[in-house]
């Protein structure tokens, strides 16, 4: 797989938009991955579109996600 420097860059540039245009979301998110997610753990999220209903879904946290979760880290 080779490398592309100029697609990481953009990466990165994007990634730093998201973080300054939505910093609380970036703070939970942190804050409930540093905690820890044991298996169990249900997360639920819910989306709003304008002029629409709410929209809830929720998954509970297997083995399998954590063992995914661990190799995405090592990817750093």
């Amino acid at each position: 797989m080779a490398f592309n420097p100029a697609a990481l860059m953009k990466v990165m540039q994007l990634k730093n938009k998201f973080e300054n245009n939505h910093p609380k979301t970036v703070l939970f998110a942190k804050k409930v991955v540093m905690s820890g997610l044991p298996e169990g753990t249900v997360i639920e999220m819910t989306v709003t579109k304008p002029g629409g209903e709410p929209i809830t879904a929720n998954m509970k946290v297997t083995e399998d996600d954590l063992e995914m979760m661990n190799e995405l880290k090592n990817l750093r």
